[in-house]
């Protein structure tokens, strides 16, 4: 652990890799206490044990040169961030600092979950991408205990780790964090990580964090929620300061307080009997530990020409928390893997890099609260195809309404007790 100074520049290849059984039971999306048996204990010992031969994890982290908190922005390194909950969290706890680190799982396991998928093993696909995602997690825990070993013997305290992506941080600002990650680094990162243009990372099993340092520890005493022990899982850690507790008992009575969110009886386009069959029959969702939400539609299709070649396309949202209105985050739509139909439609025929590229760029609503597809007006189609801008945003619709229907029937059965 190279340290110049107050400074300190962290790399760590290949790390232990010990994912909490509870942490990987609660991706899979299992009930708190829930214990594995049958079918899945076998699949989540066979992907723990195919990560352990075959995956790569790594950590890098590098303390930024200068910070300057603004009222409605941050600057690290002179370059701008815009967060109010990480502004108000550094204020707060007057830190003079902060940590730029990255992980990742590697880009093994995601590959071989491809490769499961496209041989239509979907439960070997689904059990390892989540052991890479919890992968993820537990190697942000053990960059954060590396750093907070650094902090106290140097008379200092780690913040709890900030993200872009969470609660009042864009995503989109996440290749502008990667680029300042690599300036200021001689070397390259222990592995090649990109950021596209709408701050989806690559490989995807990567995460950018931003721990902020302060030497005021006293004060982190006081302002508990600061303490970052309680959202650490990293039990042999000798510098606790508090006891873990779970991120969903933290944020519990915040959420319990507030009104309904969505409005079950909202003006749709559709009818309710087909929003439904497609929340059962289409529509995955995955709630994340920072309270955000992953949701997956299966659309199914033809193509308009060509005898009617079926197709299938998948629509991936994240959402951010509840208690913030589930912004839309990430949006993206792209043919399921194995796909062969959309190679017939017309505009692919004709222009196969335009058409594709003209999904891929498409995010109707992004950075507005889900509630905002009850007011967007767009031109009806009923074309199975994607050639047209009207027939995608008529499907981009109906995917961000049956979203909007699934939760706001949660919201209703959470208010009546059902």
């Amino acid at each position: 652990m190279p340290e110049v100074g107050e400074a300190i520049e962290l790399t760590m290849t290949r790390p232990d890799v010990q994912v909490l059984a509870e942490e990987y039971v609660r991706l899979l999306g299992f009930p708190r206490g829930w214990e594995l048996e049958g079918r899945a204990k076998e699949l989540a010992e066979w992907a723990r044990d195919w990560y352990r031969k075959n995956g790569s994890p790594w950590i890098y982290a590098r303390q930024a040169e200068t910070l300057e908190v603004r009222e409605d922005s941050l600057l690290i390194n002179g370059i701008a961030f815009s967060s109010s909950r990480l502004e108000n969290t550094l204020r707060r706890a007057e830190a003079h600092s902060v940590i730029v680190a990255a992980v990742g799982a590697g880009v093994e396991a995601e590959e071989e979950a491809g490769r499961r998928w496209l041989d239509e093993k979907p439960d070997e696909y689904f059990f390892l991408e989540m052991y890479a995602s919890a992968v993820v997690e537990h190697l942000t825990t053990t960059a954060g205990a590396q750093l907070c070993d650094w902090a106290e013997r140097h008379g200092m305290a780690v913040l709890p780790h900030y993200s872009p992506g969470y609660p009042e941080w864009d995503v989109a600002e996440q290749p502008r964090l990667l680029g300042l990650l690599k300036q200021t680094r001689r070397e390259g990162l222990p592995q090649s990580l990109a950021a596209l243009e709408s701050g989806m990372l690559q490989p995807r099993k990567s995460q950018l964090a931003v721990f902020g340092l302060t030497r005021y520890t006293e004060r982190l005493r006081r302002l508990t929620e600061l303490v970052p022990c309680e959202t650490c899982s990293f039990g042999p850690c000798q510098y606790r300061r508090a006891p873990y507790r779970h991120p969903a008992r933290g944020c519990g009575e915040r959420i319990a307080s507030l009104g309904p969110v969505l409005d079950e009886g909202a003006a749709y386009s559709v009818n309710r009997k087909s929003l439904k069959r497609w929340a059962e029959e289409r529509l995955s969702m995955k709630a994340n530990r920072d309270g955000s939400l992953d949701a997956v539609f299966q659309y199914d299709g033809t193509t308009c020409t060509n005898m009617g070649r079926p197709l299938t396309f998948l629509y991936k949202v994240k959402l951010g928390s509840r208690a913030d209105g589930y912004p839309i985050l990430e949006q993206s739509c792209a043919p399921a893997p194995g796909d062969t139909g959309h190679e017939h439609m017309c505009r692919y025929i004709e222009n196969p890099d335009g058409v594709m590229t003209a999904i891929e760029q498409e995010k109707p609503l992004r950075g507005e609260p889900l509630n905002a597809i009850l007011k967007w007006r767009r031109e009806a189609s009923v074309a199975g195809c994607f050639c047209e801008t009207a027939s995608r945003s008529h499907k981009w619709g109906l995917v961000l309404e049956t979203i909007h229907f699934a939760l706001a029937r949660k919201e209703t059965r959470r208010e009546t007790g059902e």
